[in-house]
């Protein structure tokens, strides 16, 4: 079964190509991800399809110029009639053709709706922003969503380099530690300690590689790229000069690009536009009107008249809906109270936005203290590391120093990577609430 095994493994080396054996690995910068979610994340569809239904609600809305345009045709059995007098008495049967039909044709274009037809447009144009507004913010959480993957995915990697490095180190320990076993300088049980050291770390090992693969998956569904890419992070996302502007700017830049506040401030106009709708309802609505008739037989004359009479007919109408005058009040005094609503919600979430804003600036600045923090704790705990590790090779430090060091420089190594990853997280999470990630 071995032999088996070691054949599988050399014929795969041997016809190792892209698809064969193993799936395809890429570095993919941050931007390429966002990239391929814009096109192809299954989460971004709906919001394309509503923002494409908005649009074409504006061409629904601009219909409301166009003339009305009514035609009928009428085919009708017409039985005979009967005249008496006005006792009823001397009954007398009419004959009247008995096949009737009428055809008529009435344009009407609305000239004034007191404003009603051009305020649909605009609010049917008004929904269309809010749509692209509520598009561009599910498109950040989206990508807010991958680059906390994407980061994930780099800590994780750079755990799993921290943690291979110390169980090689711990296996040279181990070697050495042997040696002096023979030597009958060191304790079985000391070997028995670390062995359990390298166990622990080596059971840490899969579980980051778990990690990884999950986040891998998790990441390449969500930005629609192929099945089967494992995601190497960009190296270079570490070294990137990022920009060192006061909370100022960043609440500059929040106020005009937050989609958060834009769909706040479009829910304000199209609450007054709402509100502008309904208003007009109390306005008269002028348009011209024109129209042709023809109807059959002429039944006015007695006897009846086997004809057709045909006229048409050009003018103009003016209506007003006079109850709309003690009706609408209750209906506008809605639409106010809408459109107040719609000023303290805008007011709400401009306070939101500008506390979160304050607070990712703030962590942003805090992880460079951090940062710095741990730098120092890792430089601190490697020199440990190397004075124990040289006071127990000559017999000056207990096993339990040594472990207590090992531990020490991993668990400064690895609070080093999140240190390196909290300050892009922090700076795509400012971008995030500004609106320009």
């Amino acid at each position: 079964m071995n032999n088996l095994r070691l054949l599988a493994g050399l014929l795969c080396a041997a016809l190792l190509s892209p698809g064969i054996c193993a799936h395809a690995q890429s570095v993919v910068t941050l931007e390429e991800i966002f990239k391929s979610a814009d096109s192809n994340s299954a989460q971004l569809r709906p919001s394309y399809s509503g923002q494409a239904e908005a649009e074409r609600e504006i061409s629904v809305a601009r219909s409301g110029r166009l003339p009305d345009i009514n035609a009928s045709l009428s085919l009708s059995y017409i039985g005979d009639g009967f005249t008496t007098k006005r006792n009823f008495s001397n009954y007398q049967k009419a004959p009247i053709p008995h096949f009737g039909n009428g055809l008529s044709v009435n344009v009407t274009q609305p000239i004034y709706t007191g404003g009603a037809v051009s305020t649909s447009i605009e609010l049917a144009e008004l929904k269309s922003t809010a749509a692209r507004y509520a598009t561009e913010f599910q498109r950040d959480n989206i990508r807010f969503q991958l680059t906390g993957l994407y980061l994930d995915i780099y800590k994780y990697s750079n755990l799993k380099s921290v943690v291979e490095s110390n169980i090689s180190s711990a296996n040279k320990v181990l070697q050495e530690m042997r040696a002096r076993f023979d030597q009958g300088t060191t304790l079985q049980n000391d070997i028995t300690r670390y062995e359990l050291l390298v166990s622990n770390l080596e059971l840490q090992l899969v579980k980051i590689n778990n990690t990884i693969d999950i986040l891998n998956t998790n990441l390449v569904t969500v930005a629609g790229l192929k099945a089967g890419t494992v995601i190497v992070p960009d190296s270079t996302i570490l070294e990137r000069a990022l920009p060192a502007e006061g909370i100022a700017w960043w609440q500059q830049e929040a106020e005009a690009n937050s989609p958060s506040l834009n769909i706040a401030r479009t829910g304000v106009d199209i609450s007054r536009k709402a509100e502008a709708l309904v208003r007009s309802e109390r306005l008269p609505k002028i348009g011209v009107t024109a129209g042709w008739s023809m109807d059959g037989p002429i039944l006015v004359e007695v006897p009846p008249i086997n004809r057709n009479l045909s006229y048409w007919f050009v003018g103009m109408g003016v209506s007003y809906n006079i109850s709309s005058l003690y009706k609408n009040n209750r209906s506008l005094a809605k639409s106010r109270m809408a459109t107040r609503k719609a000023v303290e919600q805008l007011d709400a979430v401009r306070q939101d936005v500008s506390l979160a804003v304050n607070a990712d600036h703030v962590r942003y600045l805090e992880a460079y203290e951090e940062l710095k923090t741990q730098l120092k704790s890792v430089e601190l705990a490697e020199r440990n590391y190397r004075t124990t590790s040289t006071r127990y090779s000559a017999d000056m430090a207990l096993i339990t120093d040594m472990l207590d060091a090992a531990n020490s420089r991993l668990d400064a190594e690895q609070r080093l990577v999140n240190a390196r990853i909290n300050i892009i997280y922090y700076y795509y999470k400012l971008l995030f609430t500004i609106g320009k990630i």
